[in-house]
C-alpha cells in the first residue's frame, strides 16, 4: 500500500482547526473528505502539526496510505479538485517510503505571524494579519526576543491545555522583519524550532508586542521566561495573523 505525503496550504479562518472534531469544520475533515471520493475506505491522515482555529499554513504536510500508486501530480490534482470551493489546496504530492511519518519523521517546524501596525484596518489582508494601531519599536522587539533563544523551560509561554510531556524546548530562530506599507508598518515573526507548545509562538509574540509598545522592557521578557509561571506572560496574540510556513525533513519529501 503506497504511502504519500502532501504538502497543503489553507486559510483557516472557516475552520475550528487542523484536527477533526465533531460537528466543527476542520482541515483534517476536508482533505479526508477529497480523499473519500477517490478511496472510500481510506483510513485517514496525519499531520505535522495541528494548527489551532483561525491559523493558516502555507507548508503543512500531512501522509496518507493508498490502494493504488497515484502519480502525484494526478493525485494533488484529483484532489484539489473535490477540495473547491473551501480555501484548502494540495501544493504537491509525493510518494514516499512506508516509514515516513508527517510528525515523528519531521525535524523542525517553521512558523510565520504578520502583525500591522497601522491606525487604519486592514482591509485586502483582513484575517491574515493581527493589527495593532500604534507604532512598534522593532529593534526593542529583538532585544526582547534574544532573550527566548535556545534551550529553556516555556512554562510561561505554553497554554495551560498544552498536552505536551514537558515545556522544555529550543527555540532556535526568531528573526524580526520590518516592511513599510501604507500608511503604517508590517511587521513579521520567523520562528524555527524542531516543535513547539500549544500557543507558544502566540504567546511570544503577544509578549513581544508589549515589548514594542513601550508596556514592557526586552529585560522584562527575561523575567517572564524565568518565572516559569503562565501568569507571567503577556497577552496571548489572535490567531490570524499566524502560519505555519514550512516543515523540515531529513529526506525532503518534495522537490
Amino acid at each position: 500500500m503506497p504511502r504519500f505525503a502532501l504538502k497543503i496550504e489553507y486559510d483557516g479562518a472557516p475552520f475550528s482547526g487542523w484536527q477533526r472534531q465533531k460537528a466543527q469544520p476542520s482541515v483534517q475533515e476536508a482533505v479526508e473528505d477529497a480523499l473519500r471520493k477517490l478511496q472510500p475506505n481510506h483510513a485517514g491522515i496525519a499531520a505535522a502539526g495541528r494548527t489551532d482555529a483561525g491559523v493558516h499554513a502555507t507548508g503543512q504536510v500531512a501522509h496518507v496510505d493508498l490502494d493504488k500508486p497515484w502519480d502525484p501530480f494526478r493525485l494533488s490534482e484529483a484532489l484539489n479538485h473535490h477540495l473547491r470551493p473551501l480555501p484548502v489546496a494540495i501544493l504537491a504530492a509525493a510518494q514516499v517510503s512506508d516509514d515516513f511519518h508527517a510528525r515523528f519523521s519531521a525535524v523542525e517546524r517553521r512558523y510565520l505571524f504578520r502583525l500591522l501596525a497601522r491606525r487604519a484596518p486592514a482591509t485586502h489582508d483582513a484575517g491574515l494579519v493581527w493589527r495593532v494601531q500604534r507604532p512598534l519599536d522593532v529593534e526593542a522587539m529583538r532585544a526582547g526576543a534574544a532573550h527566548l533563544i535556545g534551550h529553556h523551560d516555556f512554562t510561561t509561554f505554553r497554554s495551560v491545555m498544552c498536552q505536551a510531556a514537558s515545556p522544555v524546548k529550543t527555540l532556535d530562530e526568531i528573526t524580526i522583519e520590518e516592511t513599510p506599507v501604507a500608511h503604517g508598518t508590517e511587521i513579521r515573526f520567523y520562528l524555527r524550532a524542531r516543535s513547539f507548545l500549544h500557543n507558544q509562538v502566540r504567546s511570544i509574540v503577544g509578549t513581544l508586542e508589549r515589548v514594542g509598545a513601550g508596556s514592557w522592557m526586552p529585560e522584562d521578557v527575561r523575567r517572564a521566561l524565568e518565572a516559569r509561571d503562565r501568569a507571567a506572560c503577556g497577552p496571548v496574540c489572535p490567531p490570524e495573523g499566524l502560519y505555519l510556513r514550512d516543515v523540515i525533513y531529513p529526506d525532503p519529501p518534495f522537490q
